[in-house]
């Protein structure tokens, strides 16, 4: 019964994935802790999240913004050295730390949200769409704010393996298209999850009963994937918006309760 909620959690997460390309992982983590613990949860996870990633890739590839992801790649890259480097140092202060972080989170989506009622009820702001899309003209703290703001989302997923709310924060101030927002995320999982499933590897987490757990899960996967996909078709910009900013809020709150 364990396992069967297991998959039924997957599944459930994966249409989520499917929709936006992330919140997946964040969504099913908490129950799948209590229900597997955290050797069989987190690796199997990791590697679906990995695979969720190529399979939004492998059909979107074209509406990939190579361009920020890049950037994402390199400043992240960058963060989660220096957060393995300061990993130490936060020992025993991880509750408050979480805590804090679920507070900005919090703000970041209650932001976004307030700014789409503004949109809908009034004309757009251009300079605001202009701040939004890569390669426009751009004020230089503002821009500054946001490598920063990326910087310190590898930090902590150096640290803690939690960034992803953050570096949803700087992805939704510079990508407003739905389909490139979930094209390029998905690959930055790509590459991010890769680094973690070697870092598990290395760690010899992965045994026979691990790779047979994660074979039964994969038929959750595709069916959640396929469902999220549908849906995502169907959604208008702002909904999809709407959602994105929602599931950044619920990520806030998992992040006070941690």
């Amino acid at each position: 019964m364990r396992y069967a909620g297991f998959f039924l959690i997957i599944l459930l997460s994966n249409i989520i994935q499917g929709i936006t390309g992330f919140a997946g992982t964040i969504l099913a983590m908490p129950p799948s802790l209590m229900l597997v613990g955290y050797n069989t949860a987190k690796p199997v996870l990791n590697v679906l999240g990995l695979l969720s990633g190529f399979y939004v890739f492998a059909g979107h590839r074209k509406s990939v913004c190579w361009s920020e992801l890049k950037k994402i790649v390199a400043v992240m890259a960058a963060g989660i050295l220096g957060g393995i480097c300061l990993k130490g140092f936060f020992e025993g202060q991880e509750q408050q730390l979480y805590r804090m972080l679920g507070v900005f989170v919090i703000l970041l989506s209650g932001q976004g949200l307030v700014k789409l009622r503004h949109e809908a009820n009034g004309p757009t702001d251009k300079k605001g769409e202009e701040a939004g899309n890569p390669g426009s003209a751009q004020d230089t703290k503002t821009s500054t704010a946001m490598y920063l703001l990326l910087g310190l989302a590898g930090l902590v997923h150096g640290i803690f393996v939690s960034g992803g709310p953050l570096l949803i924060g700087y992805m939704t101030k510079r990508l407003k298209d739905k389909v490139s927002f979930r094209a390029t995320i998905s690959t930055v999982w790509l590459v991010l999850n890769t680094i973690v499933l070697l870092d598990d590897i290395r760690m010899g987490l992965w045994s026979p009963d691990l790779v047979r757990t994660l074979v039964m899960s994969l038929p959750f996967l595709l069916a959640g994937m396929f469902m999220g996909g549908r849906l995502y078709a169907k959604m208008s910009q702002r909904l999809f918006m709407i959602i994105t900013y929602v599931l950044l809020f619920i990520s806030g709150i998992s992040l006070l309760g941690k």
